[in-house]
């Protein structure tokens, strides 16, 4: 497979997979070129309309690499935008890979798909079922995608499909709304939760989308280092205290703070805090063939030591 198409490539993970595939064999698109590098071939295409179709149908690649998708949408983004992105947007760039007779697809789905649920073990394997919560916009929205995609392995078997189910992502320079957290003066947690966090290195993501488009196998996988922190171990990294409320405490004040503006996040934000889901990455290592450089102890530490420099 030589001819590689990646959507949403302009954003960090984009850029990265840009320099570490042969230029010649790639063509990134996007709204704008942004991270894309000046030797690289660069194409505009919004995904939520009709250029997949005219795009991939005059490119004809033999991989497209889907990594647009709106994880931290910006200030006055709703919600029928964001899902314009992320389930209008995968429905028309793998209805353009099946008419157009493309030969893999490799989706960055994320660990949000399993939704934030108590009920979540722990670690959570690829055979747990994808119950991404409608109040969360990001895990309904990967819940859909992932629908989305097994209704197509069974109907478009010739359709080659890696999904990658993401961990958060950690690197130099990594900045959004989950290092905010971590920014606190105190580290908020729910009392009665470990609040575990599982992270993947932005280097070691690249080197696991390069895999899965060019020789890695099809299939679905985790995506995360070995282990996880819990929030008392982030906050002893850090050097800070931990500020454990009650979840009905912090449910009340954000149903009052959100109306008012005074908070970006409502009262469902509680359960993000208690059952984020932990991800086995066995099936990574075994069976895709990719054991990540970092664990997700020393991707933390990685991105605090620059973070704090």
């Amino acid at each position: 497979m030589t001819r590689i198409l990646i959507t949403g490539g302009a954003g960090m993970i984009g850029g990265a997979l840009a320099e570490a595939l042969p230029t010649q064999d790639i063509v990134v698109t996007d709204l704008a070129r942004g991270n894309v590098p000046e030797q690289v071939q660069f194409q505009r295409m919004d995904v939520t309309g009709s250029d997949p179709d005219i795009v991939i149908g005059q490119l004809r690649p033999d991989v497209v690499v889907h990594l647009a998708s709106i994880v931290t949408p910006p200030p006055g983004m709703t919600r029928d935008t964001a899902f314009a992105v992320d389930v209008k947007g995968t429905r028309n760039v793998l209805n353009a890979c099946i008419k157009h007779k493309v030969k893999r697809l490799v989706v960055t789905s994320s660990g949000a798909a399993y939704g934030y649920h108590a009920d979540n073990p722990i670690p959570l394997t690829e055979e747990a079922a994808c119950r991404g919560n409608p109040e969360f916009a990001y895990a309904d929205h990967k819940r859909q995608v992932e629908e989305m995609l097994a209704v197509a392995r069974q109907h478009n078997p010739e359709l080659e499909q890696v999904v990658l189910r993401i961990g958060t992502v950690l690197g130099a320079g990594t900045d959004n709304q989950i290092t905010a957290l971590f920014r606190r003066k105190r580290l908020l947690a729910i009392k009665g939760s470990d609040s575990p966090f599982v992270f993947i290195w932005t280097r070691d993501l690249a080197r696991i989308v390069e895999r899965a488009a060019t020789d890695g196998p099809a299939g679905i996988y985790n995506v995360a280092g070995d282990g996880w922190l819990s929030v008392d171990e982030l906050a002893t990294a850090l050097g800070k205290p931990v500020l454990r409320l009650p979840a009905l405490a912090v449910k009340a004040a954000l149903a009052v703070a959100h109306p008012l503006g005074l908070s970006q996040y409502g009262p469902e934000q509680v359960r993000f805090l208690q059952y984020r889901p932990v991800l086995d990455n066995s099936q990574l290592k075994r069976v895709f063939g990719y054991t990540p450089e970092l664990n997700s102890a020393e991707v933390f530490d990685l991105w605090r030591r620059e973070a704090c420099a």
